[in-house]
């Protein structure tokens, strides 16, 4: 995950991200620092509750904003979106996509 954006020490800098996670589902987050958060994902204490039924496998997607408020604008942005419409988003500015046709 060495090519991840890194912004250690600058909270100015906002990624929104997705993750695919081991049942083939999308996880939409927003945070300072990717790899950070993804690695937390797969702490028994500090992952979102999303992921304790599931294993987090990969960043699929990042975006850089601003600040906090338009990351968290567009992390609901994508949170609305249909599983379709997120791998949409993926396919065309995505790392790479998920495994899992639409």
């Amino acid at each position: 995950m060495s090519d991840m954006p890194e912004a250690v020490g600058d909270v100015s800098r906002w990624y929104v991200y997705i993750i695919r996670a081991s049942d083939d589902s999308l996880y939409t987050g927003a945070t300072t620092n990717v790899e950070r958060r993804f690695a937390e994902h797969g702490h028994p204490i500090k992952r979102a509750r999303y992921f304790r039924g599931r294993t987090p496998l990969e960043v699929v997607y990042t975006e850089h904003l601003e600040n906090r408020s338009s990351a968290q604008r567009r992390e609901a942005e994508i949170k609305k979106l249909t599983r379709k419409g997120k791998l949409e988003l993926v396919r065309e500015y995505g790392i790479k996509p998920p495994r899992r046709p639409c």
